[in-house]
């Protein structure tokens, strides 16, 4: 028996850092037990737990690589070994890795761009599922990006790729899945105020993103978790497949 069987558990990777961090807080809040999944910011995802802890909730930091396969199945083994059940899977680690031309990219840059940006959301969801199967429901929502449309900023040829991809893979992934009470979704956020921005964006090339939002402004995380929580809350039970973009106008598709 699971040392916290709970009522509602939500697994999300790549949770120890902006809008990962923001949709567990946003889960915890709403009563499920969260699996916060990190790699290598342990410090911040145990802060994750923390504040989740701090509100009432239950909530674990689990440690996988999830550009291997093995520890995608790993995982989602350790999220049911310490809770019991997954209802809802957010498979949202990624990452731009580096800005590269065409000229730059080689073969290892190609595999760690779609192992950890595409491969994760397919492995994790693969070892999740027959889990969800056998209870009948479940959710899983992908994070894609703007970047999937217009084809990113510079250097971001693999990034934006590979989230363009999303797209198809959640649409294949909710048809095959929709019988078995499984609803998958995905969710392709904008220009976001989070700790991406401040490792790939110069500050001129924020401002330069920011001007193109009719909004006139940036995305905050939590409106993107808001929108995360949305799709795999009862309220979305008749949205299958789809693609919800989060961008303050940017793109209106």
């Amino acid at each position: 028996m699971p040392r916290n069987a709970m009522e509602r558990v939500a697994l999300v990777t790549g949770a120890s850092l902006g809008i990962g961090a923001a949709t567990a807080l946003e889960f915890g809040r709403r009563g499920y037990a969260v699996a916060v999944h990190f790699n290598a910011s342990e410090h911040e995802a145990l802060g994750v737990v923390s504040a989740v802890e701090a509100r009432g909730g239950v909530a674990a930091a689990l440690r996988a690589d999830l550009s291997e396969p093995a520890a995608c199945r790993q995982l989602v083994k350790d999220t049911l070994d310490r809770f019991g059940r997954i209802d809802t899977l957010v498979n949202n680690a990624g990452s731009l890795i580096d800005r590269r031309s065409l000229a730059e990219i080689d073969l290892e840059y190609w595999n760690a761009s779609m192992n950890l940006n595409l491969g994760s959301m397919l492995w994790v969801t693969q070892a999740a599922a027959p889990h969800m199967r056998e209870r009948g429901s479940g959710t899983v929502v992908n994070l894609g990006s703007i970047a999937g449309h217009n084809g990113g900023g510079p250097g971001a040829i693999l990034y934006a790729t590979s989230k363009a991809a999303v797209t198809g893979l959640t649409k294949a992934l909710a048809k095959e899945l929709v019988k078995d009470g499984i609803r998958v979704n995905a969710v392709n956020p904008g220009v976001i105020l989070t700790p991406f921005h401040e490792r790939f964006s110069s500050a001129d090339r924020m401002r330069e993103m920011v001007s193109q939002i009719p909004q006139g402004r940036a995305g905050q995380a939590v409106e993107v978790a808001g929108v995360i929580a949305f799709l795999a809350s009862e309220a979305a039970s008749h949205v299958v497949g789809e693609s919800v973009e989060v961008n303050g106008g940017m793109l209106m598709d």
